[in-house]
């Protein structure tokens, strides 16, 4: 993307470089709305032909009214025959050539007068610009155009891409269409743009076509009108101009009109039926512009290469007279060799006028060709009368389009406007709506059963961690793989045996074209790919390319699932890789028939909801000027050094609408943050580990809550613990200690004790505490003889305790006869799809991506990462009740969700809705005593400081971590929130985090954006 220079000293330039050649047209302009205002004032009467907009003839365009009629009069009067015959002409423009560009485009528009200008390729700033300095120097204002079908990427860099058309035809949700031609009508109006040349209402009949392809709506003709007709109306209700496009239709072609002419042998009542069916009903509802194809057809004009454009029996006899067009009439580019091989400059805008269109697009010399039209006139080949008739009507419409109040562009924020949050979200919905899932074996999708299976992902001429694989992992771990489309043998063959040992594998097809000739860029190796799985694995192929790209990817049958995206963008990536694992749903249809496998109108619709949808906050009715207060809070503090960076998740109602990541993961910022990164949960581990395995045996009738905690641990049958109840115990006031500083008495002269500790792994020595350090295999005896030994106040004071969640994961422990981190991996992560949500991290993923915590100077003497915070879990080889858990905050949030929604997710009941209940009301409210069982809760007393944002409800549950995390879900908003932050690094007395409130500020940020919602 080239950089925009300033907008002011880029503007200042162009206008001192031309300021002394338009001072006298400025004073003009201004004369004609003079003369305008004062015609219509004296103006009391109809002019012929034209009556009240409740009265309108038949096919009026979009722009005819009394007043545009009144003004393009006035200005008409003030024209010389050679100004009028400029009007005729709209040249291209680009906004990224130099200054020679520049000066012959300002020659055309002061010498040639012309009429407007069709702007390619560019930047917005600089079209911005350049437009500006066009419309300062023209003494009527100029039309400006774009071929934007797809919106203004189609041709500008740094601007939103839309979907192609073939990607809105399979969009069952018409309304969608109609908000992205205002949408782009505003991008266009923005830029001082009036006309886009869109839709494209061809029929698309040919799969062979290879002008056309993806740029149709689809092949069904009342499925394209409706579409052309949302899309149109849209664009016009906003005012600007729709030109409806390549009439009289160029959907049964297969040859390209940019090379040579293409030939249409089809009867008149064929064509009738089919090809200009759109055409007649858009012209019905107000089309402002259509533009004439260059197609040989020979029911109409059967003269030697005379194309459909140069045909005054296509476009006089045929659109304007039988079909009653009074809108303006546009070529297609007269450069194109479909006209430009026939005819040499000149003489075919000669003819392309006699033929009856308005405006010459593209013409190759301006000049030479309004010399032809003005011998033309001389020698009255071409009457003044008819001349006038046009200009009147382009005049009109450009009154329409605003140009009797011509305003430059504003320059400031340009390029944020074009891409606000809500034209995103319109893309969003629009591809998300035009997913079609084709075959879907046994209901194979959403996939089920994560932890029954081992995924892999292969993407086929697309590089590794590409935007779909991404979103893949955020479901589930997948293990990425990615094959070049024409690999070697003896490549595919060794990912063949590879992937085979998987139990599902999804193929993404990448990077294939429209181009019928070349099999739409499927290659051999993707359908080999595919047949040498099928049977094998379940194999769910992914096809990121147009429609007919189906017919070349035969093998497509034998996958176990088949979904077109249609587009090989970042959307629609994302969007089908959650379509997958059920996070939205697949309602598309097939807008074209591909071979008898598939048919127009084909797609199997199932729901979302399955799992999390990743969304915009924009589908909840947050605006982003609402979520503003969330970064701005983060960013103050990582400015003050309250932590180096973090993850903030938000979900509301299944859906995740804040998922960022900001800072690095240490102050030395070379490590930014990732939302795949993981972080020390510290006592978030005690919701996350101990309460969820306490949940399924409580469950499972192993032991009750109203019974004590020796019943179910013999060794507490002895001494002061004995008499411990279950729910004093997970309600912090069982009277024990708040913590133990257990490595204290593990160190010998300021180190670790050489009997406790050695510096590598060993039988004797086999839990790592940190690098290069391991405890003794018996030492957890005596941490546990500490705690049974601890001193014992009388039970019923919530006193906050590390020891009460170590004794209870020791009693799960020894029920199960299980570790608490393998119960929780396979009962709940693995089922879950959180690979990022584990014990003991060094294991499992790069150490580059887990946030380090503390350089802990007294115990361990190195810089925490990937090795447990708290001493005492640390001293347990990384496991313990009270703290030991990482994760990112995608995963936490998800195993949050599940809690949310009664202990179902992803098509799994984890627990009983009663069961969740339970452990998160508050217990001992009588006592004040805010917790619930392992859970805690918002404060019940008001006055004071509580860990959750004062709008949280009283049902809210979920925890804090002493390394800068939280967690917290709320029934009652449907709201989950996490936070995760490595604020103890590299000093744990860092405690500017909890003095700022930013945890619990940002919480109450998310709640604020939701109560505005409008």
């Amino acid at each position: 993307m080239q950089a925009e220079t300033s907008a002011t000293v880029e503007r200042d330039n162009f206008k001192a470089m031309y300021r002394n050649k338009v001072k006298v047209r400025k004073v003009l302009v201004k004369l004609f709305s003079v003369l305008a205002g004062i015609a219509i004032v004296l103006w009391v009467t109809e002019p012929a032909g034209v009556t009240g907009n409740d009265d309108k003839p038949a096919n009026t365009a979009v722009f005819e009214s009394v007043k545009a009629r009144m003004w393009a009069d006035s200005v008409l009067k003030t024209m010389t025959l050679s100004d009028k015959v400029g009007q005729l002409f709209m040249v291209a423009a680009y906004s990224n050539k130099d200054q020679a560009h520049t000066d012959s485009l300002v020659a055309a528009v002061t010498r040639d007068r012309i009429g407007g200008v069709i702007f390619f390729q560019g930047g917005p700033v600089r079209q911005a610009h350049l437009t500006n300095l066009l419309q300062d120097s023209a003494r009527v204002p100029l039309f400006v155009a774009i071929d934007g079908e797809w919106g203004l990427a189609m041709r500008l860099d740094s601007t939103i891409r839309y979907p192609r058309q073939m990607t809105l035809g399979a969009i069952e949700n018409k309304q969608l269409i109609y908000d992205m031609g205002a949408e782009i009508a505003r991008q266009c109006t923005r830029l001082g743009i009036h006309i886009n040349f869109a839709p494209v209402a061809d029929i698309n009949s040919n799969p062979l076509n290879p002008v056309i392809s993806s740029r149709s709506f689809g092949e069904q003709r009342e499925e394209v009108l409706q579409r052309a007709a949302m899309y149109m109306n849209g664009m016009q209700d906003n005012k600007v101009l729709a030109v409806g496009k390549h009439f009289p239709g160029h959907g049964d072609t297969d040859t390209d009109s940019h090379k040579q002419l293409p030939v249409i042998n089809k009867s008149r009542a064929m064509l009738d039926s089919t090809e200009l069916y759109p055409f007649k009903s858009l012209i019905g509802q107000g089309l402002g512009g259509m533009m004439v194809a260059h197609l040989f057809i020979p029911v109409f004009d059967n003269s030697t290469n005379t194309a459909s454009t140069l045909s005054p029996a296509v476009v006089n006899d045929l659109l304007k007279n039988e079909l009653g067009f009074r809108g303006l009439v546009f070529t297609d580019a007269l450069n194109m060799k479909g006209v430009s091989s026939f005819f040499k400059p000149g003489e075919v805008d000669l003819k392309a006028y006699l033929a009856g269109n308005d405006i010459l697009l593209f013409p190759e010399d301006v000049p030479r060709a309004k010399a032809e039209l003005l011998g033309a006139l001389a020698n009255k080949q071409i009457e003044v009368k008819d001349l006038d008739m046009r200009v009147m009507k382009i005049l009109e419409a450009k009154y329409w389009a605003g140009l009797n109040n011509y305003k430059p562009i504003k320059l400031d924020g340009l390029v944020n406007d074009l891409n606000n949050a809500q034209a995103q979200w319109i893309n969003y919905k629009l591809h998300e709506a035009a997913l079609t899932l084709l075959v879907n074996k046994e209901d194979i999708l959403p996939i089920k059963n994560l932890g029954k299976k081992n995924i892999a992902c292969l993407s086929i001429g697309e590089s590794l961690n590409n935007p779909f694989q991404q979103t893949l992992k955020l479901y589930a771990p997948v293990d990425c793989y990615n094959m070049e489309k024409n690999a070697v043998k003896s490549v595919s063959t060794a990912l063949q045996n590879l992937l085979s040992g998987y139990s599902t594998v999804i193929i993404s097809i990448h990077n294939s074209s429209t181009n019928a000739s070349r099999r739409y860029g499927i290659t051999d190796q993707m359908n080999e790919m595919i047949n040498a799985l099928a049977g094998k694995v379940e194999v769910i192929v992914v096809d990121l390319g147009n429609a007919y790209t189906l017919s070349a990817l035969t093998a497509a049958h034998n996958a176990n699932a088949v979904l077109l995206a249609y587009e090989d963008t970042e959307l629609p990536q994302m969007l089908a890789a959650q379509m997958l694992f059920g996070g939205i749903g697949s309602s598309g249809k097939l807008p074209v028939s591909v071979g008898n496998e598939f048919k127009a109108g084909a797609g199997l619709a199932i729901n979302g909801g399955f799992r999390v949808k990743y969304t915009m906050p924009q589908e909840l009715g947050l605006g982003a000027a609402a979520l503003a207060r969330v970064d701005s809070l983060v960013l103050n503090a990582i400015g003050k050094g309250a932590m180096p960076g973090c993850q903030v998740v938000a979900i509301k109602n299944g859906k995740v609408f804040y998922n960022k990541a900001f800072g690095s993961l240490t102050y030395e910022k070379t490590n930014p943050v990732t939302i795949f990164d993981v972080y020390d949960l510290a006592s978030i581990t005690k919701i996350a580990s101990t309460g969820l395995t306490a949940m399924r045996m409580y469950e499972q009738d192993l032991f009750e809550l109203d019974k004590r905690v020796s019943r179910y641990l013999p060794e507490l049958r002895h001494g002061t613990k004995r008499e411990i109840e279950m729910r004093d115990i997970m309600t912090h006031q069982a009277g024990l200690q708040s913590w133990i500083p257990f490595w204290t008495n593990t160190m010998k002269d300021g180190k670790p004790n050489p009997a406790i500790y050695a510096t590598n792994l060993s039988a004797e020595f086999p839990l790592r505490v940190a690098d290069n350090l391991f405890i003794h295999r018996n030492y957890a005896d005596t941490i546990w003889k500490v705690i049974m030994d601890s001193p014992q106040n009388p039970p019923g004071k919530m006193v906050y305790s590390d020891l009460s969640m170590i004794i209870l994961a020791r009693m799960l422990e020894h029920i199960s006869n299980t570790s608490i981190d393998q119960y929780a991996r396979i009962n709940f992560y693995e089922p879950l799809g959180l690979p990022r949500l584990t014990f003991k991290p060094r294991e499992r993923m790069r150490m580059d991506r887990v946030a380090p915590t503390e350089n802990d100077a007294k115990f361990r003497s190195q810089l925490l990462q990937g090795d447990v915070h708290d001493p005492a879990a640390a001293m347990m080889g990384g496991v313990a009740g009270n703290a030991g858990l990482f994760s990112n905050a995608t995963d936490l949030a998800v195993l949050m969700q599940m809690l949310l929604q009664g202990g179902t997710y992803g098509g799994e009941q984890f627990f009983k809705p009663q069961t969740i209940e339970e452990f998160t009301r508050v217990q001992f409210a009588d006592s004040g005593n805010r917790r619930g069982l392992i859970f805690d809760k918002p404060e019940i007393d008001k006055s004071k400081n509580g860990p959750t944002a004062a709008s949280a409800s009283p049902r809210t549950f979920g925890h804090t971590g002493f390394t800068g995390t939280c967690a917290w879900a709320d029934p009652q908003s449907g709201f989950v929130y996490v936070f995760l932050s490595n604020r103890v690094h590299p000093d744990a007395d860092n405690s500017k985090l909890v003095k700022m409130n930013v945890r619990t500020d940002i919480q109450q940020a998310f709640y604020d954006a939701m109560l505005t919602q409008p």
